[in-house]
């Protein structure tokens, strides 16, 4: 197999191919009753179960899996709050509803949030403001 053909993590297997729970699991770096549990936290995630009831998670539910590990272990939400930043959606947008992420990547000029999206360029001048302020 050349090495164009393997993933990172040199097994072989190209990222669109399921993982099992435990690859996820080696993957993410948590046990496998964690991502079980966080099977019924998050209504999102929900990996293909086949005979014996063995999870194989698609490369959506990688990329969520590895999402809900950020929120939770490197920006320290809660579950709930994390249930929250996933289903927060931005601002009708050309009249229908889309997720944050999606609304932030068709303005780069606006962060959204909690409600109505904040330039940038106001950000940036309130923490240049404050940073004075503090000198």
């Amino acid at each position: 197999m050349a090495d164009a053909d393997m993933s990172d993590d040199g097994r072989g297997k190209t990222p669109a191919a399921m993982l099992a729970i435990g690859e996820l699991a080696a993957r993410v770096g948590v046990p496998t009753h964690v991502l079980r549990y966080w099977e019924t936290r998050f209504p999102q995630l929900k990996p293909l179960q086949r005979s014996g009831r063995r999870r194989y998670y698609r490369a959506e539910d990688v990329a969520l899996v590895e999402r809900i590990h950020h929120l939770l272990h490197v920006q320290g939400f809660t579950v709930e709050g994390a249930r929250k930043a996933l289903s927060d959606t931005a601002d009708l947008i050309d009249g229908t509803s889309v997720p944050a992420s999606q609304a932030a990547a068709s303005d780069p000029t606006m962060i959204s949030g909690g409600g109505a999206g904040v330039p940038v360029a106001a950000l940036i001048a309130l923490r240049q403001r404050l940073a004075a302020a503090l000198r």
